[in-house]
C-alpha cells in the first residue's frame, strides 16, 4: 500500500537554512576565527555587508552586481537578535502561506516580495550610505500574504504591555496592530542607522496586494484556524 508522505513545508525550512548559514558563515556570528578580531573584525564586517547588503546611494541600473544586492540581502543579517528573530516570524507565518501557495510559488513570492520591499527602501533614500541587509522585508511580505489568506487564523502573540502574557488573538488584528507600529516607527525614524521600518511597510503592502490579486477570485481560509505563534516584529 502505498503511503503519502508529509515533508512540510519544505522551502520555509529550506529559506530559514539559508539565512542561518549565510549567518554562521560570515563575520558577524564570531564563529570563525579566520576574521579575527577587534579592528579587523569590525572591518571585515563592514566589507560583508558592503559586498553583500543594498547600498542605496549605488544602486542603479547600470550595475549587474548592485541590482543583485536586493536579493543577496536577504540572507544577509546584522546580528543574533535580528536573524532569530526573522527566523522566529518566517517559521511562524511562513509555513501556513506555504501551504497555501505551493512551495515554488512561496519560493518565489518570498524573494520577489523582499526585492520590492528592499528595492523600495532604496529608491526612497537614494542617497543613503548605509548598508541595508535582512529578510524582514521578505517576511512582512509573508506577513501581508497571510494576513489576506488567514485573516481570522488564531495567533498566539506576546505584548510588552500586558506583560508579555501570551494571548490568542485573530490575525488580522495582530497585524493591522503590527503594521500600525511600523508605520508609526517609520514616521518616527531619523536619518543614519536603524531599523528600516520603510522596508516592512513595503513588503506588507506588496505581500498583501499580491495575494488580493492573485487569489481574490478562490476562497480565503476564513475560519478559525489552528495557527501560529508571533512576537511583535520581525
Amino acid at each position: 500500500m502505498w503511503r503519502t508522505v508529509t515533508r512540510g513545508p519544505v522551502a520555509t525550512y529550506g529559506l530559514a537554512g539559508l539565512c542561518v548559514l549565510a549567518f554562521l558563515a560570515g563575520p558577524v556570528s564570531g564563529f570563525d576565527p579566520a576574521y579575527g578580531k577587534g579592528d579587523a573584525l569590525l572591518a571585515a564586517q563592514s566589507a560583508y555587508f558592503l559586498r553583500w547588503g543594498v547600498l542605496p546611494a549605488e544602486l542603479d541600473f547600470n550595475s549587474p552586481h548592485a541590482l543583485l544586492t536586493p536579493l543577496t540581502a536577504l540572507f544577509v543579517h546584522a546580528n543574533w537578535p535580528h536573524l532569530l528573530g526573522n527566523m522566529l516570524f518566517l517559521h511562524v507565518f511562513g509555513a501556513m502561506t506555504e501551504q497555501r501557495m505551493g512551495r515554488v510559488h512561496f519560493t518565489l513570492f518570498y524573494l520577489g516580495v523582499g526585492y520590492v520591499a528592499l528595492f523600495g527602501y532604496a529608491a526612497v533614500n537614494a542617497t543613503s550610505e548605509q548598508t541595508l541587509v535582512g529578510a524582514s522585508g521578505a517576511i512582512s511580505g509573508v506577513l501581508g500574504a497571510f494576513l489576506y489568506l488567514f485573516p481570522k487564523a488564531r495567533v498566539t502573540s506576546l505584548f510588552p504591555f500586558l506583560f508579555f502574557l501570551p494571548l490568542r488573538f485573530p490575525a488580522w488584528a495582530v497585524l493591522i496592530f503590527w503594521f500600525v507600529l511600523q508605520w508609526l516607527a517609520a514616521r518616527a525614524a531619523g536619518p543614519g542607522p536603524g531599523v528600516a521600518y520603510l522596508a516592512h511597510l513595503v513588503g506588507f503592502g506588496a505581500g498583501f496586494l499580491y495575494a488580493w490579486v492573485r487569489y481574490r477570485r478562490t476562497d480565503r481560509v476564513g475560519g478559525q484556524t489552528a495557527a501560529t505563534e508571533g512576537e511583535r516584529q520581525p
